[in-house]
Order: structure tokens, then sequence, then C-alpha cells
């Protein structure tokens, strides 16, 4: 379903050298993946032995138990579309092997043996195992077949689901099998392991996923033997995660004595644009000597839904509090560096900026006023204009006022009214008819003061355009569209509202007030005459559509190549019950239309500070030409 597949790591209850018991607990965990969509689902390390069975893998009557198990286990996997892998000491001519064992359609398909193999505090695989390394190119036989066996295999499901194998420690080597596997074309990793516990060891083996899922560009799930291995000097906690390209997208609780699984739900498709488009991951090819054997294996199951997947409402915002706090501060942080440094360049003597009491404003003033801070300057240097037109509220005004005078920056008022009745006599335009021209002439005339009030002190006009604006081009062309640093450039509109709210809660009760008044105001221009009781006539969203609708659009189509059908699918999944189908499909339309024929306005924005991974600065982040056509992209969307 549009590249999502179900991807789970399993913890079953075992017992140390009981193979009927332990595939028996195999099987019951398989059953709930089938059970719960999964298309693969990974076991610990020697699963069907145990980690932790020692000198007892030198048995021959468990080796050879071991071995009919696996294809017992593997044929429960006949007529389902879960990949089941799991592990088993191997015998192997005259060398022993910690497996990891590939079934699907009923059948074991492949053998990868563990690479690295701990000699070291308290394990000592060396005793009992040989490594896989020099393992390429070759076969064993398991029942009446022969098999693909080998640290060189690949498995194919088809629709981009292609994965590799490794097992524990082969993780926590220098140069992890995973990769190779990854630059081989695996978009999954899956590893079979049995780490011990150890104070802060988690916290590490975390880490670990999460990066190598970052490094390669890919799906990573662990799944490590559980509390039932024996206890005699270590104590395993069947730890399990599933990572996505450096976010944690599933993890377990340690230490239950119960079986368990945790699934995610994973976008093989936005790992491959990724891959494509935003890394350095073809400038690493694979070594001459490296060679991937493919095994092709029956299509695997596609998630059934998104249950398990990452697919919040808002993707530029941080879902948990303390994360966004954290974030919104980094984001400030660089938007202050970025003016303080323009400021320094260019010796500006003034910042001037026009203030609405509008959202997008408000912020452009806070990092000011902590620019000026920063750089030991007094924050009346700063020249906010307020600049009331035909559409300006009593309510956006008052807040635009008290704001400048909690941060102590010059405040000057300009009605345009005036200059804009006389500007509309100069080019014969009637001002009873309220059109693109009565709307552009008022925010051409605040730019033309601003810039020469710039000119007039020595200073540079800081711009107050967003990234949901950018996007959509909802801006007037050399008018609000112009100035000379844009500080909000690459901050969606969903995002500003939160920059304010930290800024507010580390504020004063005063200056608090007014900034949380600023982000509960409706958003709009205020081009158009207030309405009788003086209340804001002009609501932005109900012109476009809702930006929360536009950031989504926006993050799925710019970071992942996402195809409006996709972007569509996602959109209603994420916004159930809060805007029908009908609604997300003709907002999106909207959306695709604009992106396209505003490209022009992007081909000329200012400089300003790209925040986070999407940007749309002609000069590096975003390369399209004004007169792309936008009929491919609005004929999936039907």
């Amino acid at each position: 379903m549009f590249g999502f597949h179900r991807l789970a790591a399993a913890v079953p209850v075992l017992r140390v050298a009981d193979v009927d018991f332990n595939i028996g607990m195999l099987r019951e965990c398989y059953d709930e993946a089938v059970r719960k969509g999964a298309a693969a689902v990974v076991f610990p390390e020697l699963s069907v032995t145990g980690y932790s069975c020692g000198d007892l893998f030198f048995q021959k009557r468990l080796l050879e138990r071991a071995r009919e198990a696996a294809t017992t286990f593997a044929a429960v996997t006949a007529g389902n579309r879960t990949i089941a892998l799991f592990g088993l000491p191997l015998l192997v001519g005259e060398a022993l092997y910690n497996v990891a064992a590939v079934a699907a359609g009923g059948r074991i398909c492949g053998l990868v043996p563990k690479t690295l193999l701990p000699n070291y505090r308290e394990f000592y695989e060396k005793r009992y195992f040989q490594s896989g390394r020099e393992v390429r190119g070759r076969t064993v036989k398991l029942g009446r077949e022969e098999l693909p066996f080998g640290s060189d295999l690949l498995f194919d499901c088809g629709h981009g689901f292609l994965f590799g194998v490794e097992i524990c420690e082969d993780l926590w080597g220098v140069l992890p099998p995973s990769s190779l596997l990854a630059l081989g074309g695996a978009r999954a990793i899956f590893n079979l392991s049995a780490g011990t516990e150890l104070a802060a060891k988690a916290e590490y083996r975390r880490d670990l996923v999460r990066q190598q899922s970052a490094r390669c560009l890919a799906a990573y799930v662990l799944a490590s033997a559980g509390v039932h291995e024996s206890t005699s000097d270590v104590v395993f906690g069947g730890h399990a995660l599933i990572a996505d390209n450096g976010r944690l997208a599933a993890e377990n609780r340690r230490f239950v004595r119960t079986s368990s699984v945790i699934y995610a739900d994973v976008d093989f498709d936005r790992l491959a644009a990724a891959r494509v488009s935003e890394s350095s991951f073809n400038d690493n090819p694979l070594p001459r000597d490296i060679v991937f054997r493919t095994v092709e294996l029956p299509t695997a199951a596609d998630s059934p839904d998104l249950t398990y997947a990452a697919n919040p409402r808002l993707p530029f915002v941080p879902g948990d509090d303390s994360d966004r706090r954290a974030r919104c501060t980094e984001i400030f942080d660089i938007q202050c560096a970025g003016l303080a440094k323009r400021i320094e360049h260019t010796h500006a003597k003034t910042m001037v900026i026009g203030i609405s009491g509008g959202l997008d404003s408000t912020l452009a003033l806070l990092v000011a006023a902590e620019c000026c801070r920063l750089l030991g300057r007094a924050p009346a240097e700063i020249i906010a204009y307020t600049m009331p037109g035909f559409g300006t509220t009593g309510r956006t005004r008052s807040n635009a006022v008290r704001l400048c005078e909690l941060l102590g920056v010059t405040l000057r008022e300009v009605d345009i009214r005036p200059a804009c009745l006389q500007h509309f006599r100069d080019i014969g335009h009637d001002p009873e008819v309220l059109d693109t021209a009565y709307e552009n002439v008022q925010a051409r005339e605040r730019t033309q003061i601003l810039m020469d009030v710039a000119n007039k002190t020595g200073g540079m006009v800081v711009g107050t355009g967003d990234l949901s604006e950018i996007a959509l081009g909802w801006s007037t062309y050399n008018g609000d569209h112009m100035s000379m640093y844009a500080v909000n450039c690459s901050i969606p509109k969903t995002l500003i509202r939160f920059l304010i709210e930290t800024t507010a809660e580390r504020s004063d009760p005063e200056l608090a007030a007014v900034l949380r008044d600023v982000i509960d105001t409706p958003v709009s221009p205020e081009l158009l005459p207030a309405a009788g009781d003086g209340t804001i006539v002009q609501k932005t969203e109900e012109l476009i559509g809702p930006y929360e609708l536009h950031d989504f659009f926006l993050y799925h189509l710019v970071k992942y190549g996402a195809e409006p059908e996709k972007i569509r699918f996602l959109a209603e999944e994420a916004f159930r019950g809060v805007y029908d189908a009908e609604t997300v499909s003709r907002w999106l339309k909207v959306f695709l239309s604009r992106f396209f024929r505003q490209q022009f306005k992007r081909n000329c924005v200012p400089d300003g500070p790209k925040v986070g991974t999407i940007a749309l600065s002609p000069r590096g982040d975003w390369r399209m030409p004004s007169d792309a056509a936008d009929a491919v992209w609005q004929q999936e969307n039907r």
C-alpha cells in the first residue's frame, strides 16, 4: 500500500536447549505477526535452541534437532505473506556457524552466517562458531534442498522491499555488514541479536540501531534474546527495536516474562527517495570485490493500514512537548545567528520591520530583539512600523503596539490609506473595486516605506514571510515578497505558532499574554475592509485552505517526492475526523496549482536561514523552472 510494509520484532518465551518448546513459541509469535499483517518478523539470535547453550552446541543431538526443527518451522510460512527470520546453530561440513534462516512460502530460502564473533568479557563465541566473513557464493543442503548460504545474500520481496541480514555483534563492528548490504540495495536490515543487559547498555544499543538506520537510509529491525536465557553470569533483557532512517519507530519494554512482538509500518518508497535526493548515499560505491547474490522471495504483505506508521498531522512539529521546545529553541537560535551575521557583515545601523500583530511579523520582531542582545546593541535600534490600511483591525494593531512597547523597540506609525488613495487616482483605479490591485497597492506601499526608511537610517529590512506563504506564492510580488534578509523563510506556518509559544513560556506574564493573543488571532493579510463590528473579514485559510493541510502537502511533496495519490491518502488518514476526502482533494488541487504557478516568486527571493530539511531557496534547495506545468501531478489527483 503506497510502499508501506509492516515490520515486526519478536521476543518469544524460551527454554534453553528445548528445541520443541522454542519452535512452539516461535510459531505463536509468527501467527500473531501474520494476523497483524506483518511483511516480516525477526526473532532473536539462535532462537531455535537459545543463545546461552554453551558447550551443548558441541552436542550432535542438539544440532540435528535444531536443523530438523528449522525446516518444520519454515513450513508454517506456507500460504502466508509474512517472512520469518530466526536463528539456529548450523553444522556445515566440519564447521559450526551461527546462522539466520530466512523462511517464506513454506521453506527456508537462504541462510546467513554471523560475521563478527565476540570473544571478550562474557562472550566466547569463537569457542563454538566460525565466522561467515569468507562464506560467499556457497550453498548448503538442508533436508532435500540446496540453499543459498553466505554473507553475500540479499532478499528481494518485490515492490522495493529488498532486505539484508546481520547478527548481533555485526552491528557493533567498525564496518557493519549492514553498511555494505545497504549499498547493495537493501532498504531494510534485520538483526537477530542476543545482547546482555548492563547499566546504560540499552541506551547505547538504541543509539547504534537508530544511527545505523540513518547512515544506511534504511529500516533497521533488531530482536534480542530475552530473560529466559541462562542467567548463570549475565542477564538478557529481550530488547526489541525498529528504526526508520534515524527515527526510533518502535521499542518494547525489556525484562518482560511473556512473549512480545512490536511493529512499525515503514515507507520503503520514502527510503528510496531519501537515498536519491537528500544524501551522498550513491557516492559510496561498493568495493569491486563485493558482489551480492539476490534471493527472490514471494511478494511480502503490504501494510493493511497505517496503525503503526509515523503519519503526523503536523510533520514539521515534534509531537513530544520537550522535543518541541528543544527544536523551537534551536530554530530560534539559528534565525538569530543568521540575522546577527548579516547585520555585522553589512554594518547595518538599524533593523526595520513592518509589524502587523500577526504571527510572522511577531516572530521576526522577536528574532530581531534577540539579535540585538547577542550583538550588545540597544533594542531601540529596531525600527518597527505599524502601517494601518483599509483592513487593519483594532486587535492586531493593539497587539503590535503593545509588543513593541514591551520589547523596547522604536515604534513608528504611518497610515498608508492616504498614499494608497492617491495611488488609486494615479493609476485610474476605482477604490470601490476590491480586487487584486486594491490589495497589492497596500502591500507595495508598506514595502516602499520600509525600504526607504532602511536607506534613510542606514539599516536593513527584516523580512517576515514564512515557508508556507513562499510555497503557495501567498505574497505580493515586490511587496511583502521582498526584504533584505528573510528570517522566517524556511519555517512553515504550523511551526511558527509553537516558536512564539516557546518564547512566551520563558517571557514575563505581560509579554506572554500579548504573544498568546497573537497566536489566537486568525491569519489574515488585512487588506480588505473589516466588518462593521471591527473584526477580520479576510481570513487567509478560508481563501486558500487550511495551512495544516498545505504544510502537510508541502512536506510530502518536497521532502520525499510523493505522488499526489499517496499524499491524498496520507492526508485522509492523518486528518480523519477533521477533513473529509472531498475537502482534502480540493485543497490538494489548490496547493499543486499554486505551487507550480508561483515558482517565479521563489526564483527571486531574498537570502534567509535554512532551519530544517525543507527550504525553497532557488540557490540550493529547490530548483524548478518558473514555467513548469502541473498537468502530470493534477492528473493523479482525481
